[in-house]
């Protein structure tokens, strides 16, 4: 199974280029604060919408492109598209990207599937990221923050 997004080694590139120095050793470590109410689902999933799209849902298969910032519990950003001036394109509900990231987009439980041109922020547990084997910066065990844009097709990012 392939990681999320473009994969452990752009994940990796991402925070050698963003060089983020640790905190000191006295420093409160908080998680990243996402601008909107934070809804718990049963699956573990935290999400909140800050815009909700006007646009389609995607099913599963389709092809789709994301904007996205990925932050750990620092709140210091490990990769973004918006680094690489493009969308991430993939194929939803696949396997292609973390499972919580399928499901976030697609729906699942009570967690309502995303429109085109929602700017969603999803909180994912573990159990739906990279568990236990982590990835590149993503430490075992790791929460993920993640801002993700559906970006609208036809728009170029």
């Amino acid at each position: 199974r392939r990681g999320a997004l473009s994969g452990a080694a752009a994940a990796a590139a991402a925070a050698a280029t963003l060089a983020a120095q640790p905190p000191a050793a006295s420093a409160k470590i908080s998680p990243p604060v996402p601008q909107c109410e934070l809804i718990e689902t049963p699956s573990g999933i935290a999400y909140c919408d800050k815009v909700v799209g006007e646009g389609p849902a995607p099913q599963k298969g389709d092809i789709i492109r994301c904007h996205y910032t990925l932050r750990l519990m620092t709140g210091l950003p490990v990769d973004s598209s918006y680094n690489r001036g493009q969308p991430l394109q993939f194929t939803v509900g696949q396997g292609q990207v973390i499972k919580g990231w399928d499901m976030g987009i697609l729906g699942a439980e009570d967690l309502p599937p995303m429109t085109e041109g929602t700017q969603r922020t999803l909180v994912i547990p573990p159990e739906l990221a990279y568990g236990e084997r982590g990835a590149g910066p993503i430490k075992p065990g790791s929460t993920l923050f993640f801002d993700v844009t559906l970006v609208p097709k036809g728009k170029m990012g």
